[in-house]
This record gives structure tokens, C-alpha cells and sequence, in this order.
């Protein structure tokens, strides 16, 4: 949908990124009266969106809720399907103004009138720029700016790969998953039962302890009697065509295996470009934006963050069931007299 610019005046808030928690965000803001514009780049939630077709969530519908309104699923978790229709729908029932695959290339102003400048990104790179006014900002942009790199020789080969949709394309085929997390160990599973010969390589000595409950000892039996082989406590050190070479973690002995594809399953960052050019400091060591928890406003006024990129590099602290509570944070720290 195509917006034209407004330069009337300015709406409550500005929520930037329409990911579960922006969703949220802007539930919470339009459950108080206020006025909201949400943005993002991409589609909306654009997080779910690249998560594997057949994934379920671990969290029960319940906890995944926006505002009270209802999710119904077929069983005791929600699949990624549902899961998009669902937010689709609090969408909808909040009457959320968004403005999908519209990025946000530039803000100006203060607490009281913000101007975002943004690009229509399917238009072009001679698309106009457009204007929105906003008394306060909600930056919510997520934690998927870019994986977390091997940085080894080969990496930019075209059959390295840092995320996994389905098994099929994998078929028949020699496949290195390096990680130990849940999204390395699903792939890894779904893989080996689509006729995938399928090695994990993780550098510590076992699984990461996230793993979900019902997914471990799937894996580990299959590791058991070979059916997935596993090289823990190794790295990747060189990608090469038609191989990989391993390190050992212990002692740096190397050894090469065949292999046809690379998933890279190690995670994603976020980037907090937008709050560092607002003046909002970032840790260097944590990546976490200075914020005040309990309002979720960092030191700038009328600048607040929600979701996982109050986390930082530790993305596995903040999920949808703690980050969709940010907004009602941030719409109750404001007295109803100074929401303009």
C-alpha cells in the first residue's frame, strides 16, 4: 500500500518494525486511544516469515497473545502458519496504520515532533522520499540484520547457507549444520528423515541446554546409532567445493569431509544504526541500548525499544512471550496529558 507524505501534524507514536512486538506495541498504543503509524522494511513479521515452513513454536498460544485477544490452534502449540495468521489478525482488530516494505532511512527531530524520513523499497532507488511525524518513536527492528558469520575461508560460496526453510532441496545430499540450538537441531532431524546425510558440528562438548525437551533425545538417539553423525567440540575452519575442513577444538587437528552445503544455523544480530544515530548509547561489550527497563525509554526522550532488541547479543533472553509486554510498559509510563 502506498502512503503520501504528511507533513500535518504528528501522530502518538511512530512504532518502527512490524515484527510480533511492534505488533504489540501498537496493540497496546491503540487500546489506550493513541494514534499509531508502524513501519517496517519488510512484510510483516518478517522474523516468522523466514522461520523453517513446518516449524512450531515452544511457547503455548496463551503466551504468545497480544492484548487479550484470543489465539485458537489446532494443537497445544502453535505452528509458524497459524502464527501468521494470528498476528495478521490482532493487526486487523487494532485498525494498526502500517506501512510494510517502507525503510526508514534517516530521523530527525524531538519528543514532540519526530520526522522519519522513508523509501518505498519496492519501488526502486528512484523512489520519492516520504515524511511521517510522530511525538514519539518505538524502535523495534528485531534481531535478524545478519547472522552471526563463520568468518572462515569459502564462506561466501553460493552453498553456504545461514537459514533453512525445508528439507527437499537438500535431498540426497552431504550437509553440514553448524550449531547446537534448537534451529540446528530441527534442521537437522527434518533433514536426515528427507534422505539428507547429515553432519552437526558444534564447538562445545553437547548440545546447547535451550534445546527443546522433546527434540533432545530425538537427536541424541539419532547421533547414537549414526544415523546423524556429530563432530562436538569442533569448528569449521575452511569451506572449500565438494569439502569442508573441521578444527578440534582440544588440540587443532584438522580433518576434510565431503560435502555438497553448509547451514550455518548460528544465529542472527541485531543492528541498532537507527538508535545510534538518535544518540542512543549502545554497550559495546552486551550490544544492549541503554534503556530503563521499567519504561523501556532510553536516555533520549520520546525514544523507547521493545522486543528482542533490548537483549543485545544474548538474543535467547528475549522472546515474543516476555517482549510483547514492552509496549504496555511503555503506553503506561505516560500520563495521558502529555501523550502530544
Amino acid at each position: 500500500m502506498s502512503h503520501p507524505d504528511s507533513l500535518s501534524g504528528p501522530v502518538d507514536f511512530a512504532i518502527i518494525g512490524a515484527g510480533p512486538c511492534g505488533i504489540a506495541a501498537g496493540a497496546a498504543a491503540r487500546r489506550a486511544g493513541l494514534d499509531v503509524v508502524v513501519v517496517d522494511q519488510g512484510p510483516l513479521c518478517d522474523s516468522i516469515v523466514r522461520y523453517p515452513y513446518y516449524m512450531t513454536f515452544f511457547s503455548t498460544p496463551e503466551k504468545l497473545e497480544i492484548e487479550g485477544l484470543p489465539f485458537v490452534t489446532t494443537d497445544k502449540t502453535p505452528t509458524r502458519k497459524e502464527a501468521l495468521v494470528y498476528f495478521r489478525r490482532v493487526t486487523e482488530y487494532f485498525e494498526l496504520d502500517t506501512r510494510l516494505y517502507e525503510k526508514v532511512e534517516g530521523i530527525e527531530g524531538s519528543m514532540g515532533d519526530f520526522r522519519i524520513r522513508t523509501r518505498a523499497t519496492l519501488e526502486g532507488a528512484d523512489a520519492p522520499s516520504r515524511t511521517l511525524r510522530a511525538c514519539r518513536i518505538v524502535v523495534a527492528t528485531g534481531g535478524f540484520h545478519g547472522p552471526n558469520l563463520l568468518n572462515v575461508p569459502g564462506e561466501e560460496l553460493p552453498k553456504v547457507r545461514h537459514h533453512y526453510t525445508e528439507a527437499h532441496p537438500y535431498w540426497n545430499q552431504d550437509v553440514v549444520v553448524v550449531g547446537g540450538s534448537n534451529s540446528a537441531v530441527e534442521a537437522s532431524l527434518e533433514m536426515y528423515r528427507a534422505g539428507v546425510r547429515v553432519t552437526l558440528v558444534h564447538f562445545a562438548e553437547e548440545l546447547d541446554r535451550s534445546v527443546k525437551p522433546w527434540v533432545r533425545p530425538d537427536m541424541l538417539n539419532r547421533i547414537e546409532k549414526g544415523e546423524i553423525a556429530a563432530r562436538f567440540g569442533h569448528r569449521v575452519s575452511r569451506i572449500e567445493p565438494g569439502r569442508v575442513t573441521l578444527r578440534r577444538e582440544s588440540d587443532g587437528a584438522t580433518a576434510s569431509i565431503a560435502n555438497d552445503f553448509v547451514l550455518a544455523l548460528t544465529g542472527w544480530k541485531a543492528d541498532p544504526v537507527l538508535l545510534r544515530e538518535l544518540g542512543v548509547p549502545v554497550d559495546e561489550q552486551t550490544g544492549v541500548p541503554a534503556h530503563d527497563p521499567e519504561t523501556m525509554e532510553t536516555p533520549v526522550p520520546g525514544v523507547y525499544i521493545a522486543g528482542v532488541l533490548a537483549a543485545g547479543h544474548d538474543a535467547n533472553r528475549i522472546f515474543i512471550e516476555n517482549g510483547r509486554w514492552h509496549g504496555r510498559r511503555i503506553v503506561d509510563s505516560i500520563p495521558a496529558a502529555h501523550v502530544r
